[in-house]
């Protein structure tokens, strides 16, 4: 308990709000809520912070010795909208105005601008407007040259008046929404070393899903930098899922490539073989990771293989649902998202692909490419690829452990 400014003891407490939650069920509601306090507990936990818990209707009330690092970290939670550091009191009007008070004296002063946002659990007693209008008079009063705009105000402070008493604050933390991770089980994310499929991870990750990351190791046809920026993905992704250690596979593709040149498959097919191949072996490690569905970073157009034409032909060598993300996303939507979460680097080394084609098919057939995939021996390749694997886990931001996958256990 923290002395108000001219008030009795208050409780310093961080408020979590969850947004669509409230669309379900009241069953499905009550364990999702469950869910996210899970995820809470664990990502405070792996931070070594001790905290108590309240879950009034519709917030998670969070006590702990260090309340800005606790609404940091739960800021990047899954299932949160938002995060406010609240001063508690109890629900007397002139304990909630002095509170008021004291925490707009450090931000508000003459000549600006303020506005009071108040709400109301209950419908008897004052009005939301009305306690409102009652709290920002006892402001305009005590700090001289103020101006009310409930426009577009310089200053903005909250008030909520709930059964447990009021709540006083004037931050609104943005969190990433959606879903709790956890809800709706788990997929294999196509994670490699580019802008777009660290953005796919997070956005699936967002709507719940638990994730295991699929790499192929194309070998000396990647760049130098390829492997080492595709387990830096992986490690920076594991931050939205802080205390959940966060698995990834590494398969070899560099025996696919080899045997495209060796029998000389038209190099306008490498790509969408390629694709096809990475599908085949996910397909293949969705029942050893427990997943439902395969996530990939493509979007539509951006580049040949990802024509509708040969979306088509792709998909038709996966096992299970393929969901696509970014799918309509502009490039640029995409980096902006990449930006935000943490992922995009700007001198990322040499990523190059040495087997893309100068003219890549845009409309490959699906029979001249299942012909060309037996005459590879595909199915060979793919069992090559499970049989030389290795698991890299990532926690909270860190590279645990790497050990080899033994395919089929």
């Amino acid at each position: 308990m923290v002395a108000g400014r001219d008030g009795p003891d208050e409780e310093i407490l961080v408020m979590a709000r969850y947004g669509e939650l409230f669309l379900k069920s009241e069953p499905v509601k009550h364990h999702f809520i469950g869910m996210l306090l899970r995820n809470i507990r664990k990502a405070l936990g792996a931070s070594g912070i001790s905290c108590r818990y309240e879950t009034p209707r519709g917030r998670i009330l969070i006590s702990g010795d260090d309340p800005e690092r606790i609404a940091g970290i739960v800021s990047r939670i899954f299932g949160i909208v938002d995060v406010s550091i609240c001063h508690r009191t109890s629900k007397e009007l002139s304990e909630l105005s002095r509170s008021a008070l004291a925490l707009a004296s450090y931000s508000l002063f003459a000549g600006m601008s303020f506005a009071v946002r108040a709400k109301r659990q209950h419908k008897t007693g004052l009005t939301s407007q009305e306690l409102g209008t009652e709290i920002g008079s006892f402001i305009y009063d005590h700090i001289q040259g103020l101006n009310v705009d409930l426009d577009d105000p310089d200053y903005e402070i909250f008030i909520e008046m709930r059964d447990f008493g009021g709540l006083v604050y004037d931050r609104r933390i943005p969190g990433p929404g959606g879903l709790p991770w956890g809800t709706q089980g788990r997929v294999l994310v196509l994670l490699s070393s580019g802008i777009d499929s660290p953005v796919a991870s997070y956005l699936a990750m967002k709507r719940g899903c638990e994730i295991t990351h699929l790499y192929l190791d194309a070998g000396r046809w990647a760049g130098r930098d390829v492997t080492a920026a595709a387990i830096d993905n992986h490690r920076k992704l594991s931050l939205w899922c802080a205390g959940n250690p966060l698995p990834m596979v590494i398969a070899v593709s560099e025996p696919l490539f080899d045997r495209m040149i060796q029998l000389k498959i038209p190099p306008r097919y490498r790509c969408v073989i390629c694709k096809r191949f990475m599908q085949k072996v996910a397909g293949r490690l969705l029942a050893h990771e427990g997943a439902l569905a395969v996530v990939t970073g493509e979007n539509l157009g951006q580049v040949a293989s990802q024509t509708l034409a040969n979306l088509g032909v792709i998909s038709d060598a996966a096992t299970a649902p393929v969901l696509r993300p970014l799918i309509t996303y502009d490039k640029e939507e995409t980096i902006i998202l990449a930006r935000r979460i943490g992922t995009f680097d700007a001198t990322p080394g040499d990523l190059a692909c040495r087997a893309v084609p100068k003219m890549p098919a845009t409309a490959a057939v699906l029979d001249e490419v299942r012909t060309y995939e037996q005459e590879m021996g595909i199915e060979d390749l793919v069992e090559y690829a499970l049989a030389h694997t290795r698991f890299v886990t990532a926690l909270d931001g860190r590279i645990m452990e790497e050990a080899g996958l033994v395919h089929g256990e």
